[in-house]
């Protein structure tokens, strides 16, 4: 079977969607977020949760970033999980953001966040 199907894609997008309106969102790497949020000009602090909402509320089946099976995460504490990245066009940003999350039992795990970094694309 060719993995993710589109409908567990969908899914896992709608789980992220509901995991995120729960509150339940942690960052596997900080610092990196970070980095990248002031290089999209936005505040973690303050705008993180409304981003991540935005983008998941922009992304679609066709927005799928990811390898067919889904990669697993190799760091501690979602170590083994699949992970699930998506592309989408942000008019906030004004470019093609790229995020990538996984969910556990215990939340929505935020891995990166950034402006696309294929050459050639906006």
């Amino acid at each position: 079977m060719n993995r993710p199907t589109p409908r567990e894609i969908l899914n896992k997008l709608q789980k992220a969607r509901e995991t995120l309106q729960d509150k339940r969102l942690f960052l596997i790497d900080q610092d990196t977020i970070a980095e990248h949020a002031i290089e999209l000009e936005y505040d973690i602090d303050h705008d993180l949760h409304q981003v991540l909402q935005e983008l998941l509320s922009l992304a679609s089946m066709g927005d799928y970033a990811g390898s067919r099976p889904p990669q697993k995460s190799y760091k501690g504490d979602i170590k083994d999980l699949e992970i699930f990245p998506f592309i989408v066009y942000s008019t906030r940003f004004g470019c093609r953001v790229y995020f990538k999350f996984t969910i556990s039992l215990d939340g929505l795990w935020l891995i990166s966040l950034h402006k696309e970094r294929r050459p050639g694309k906006d």
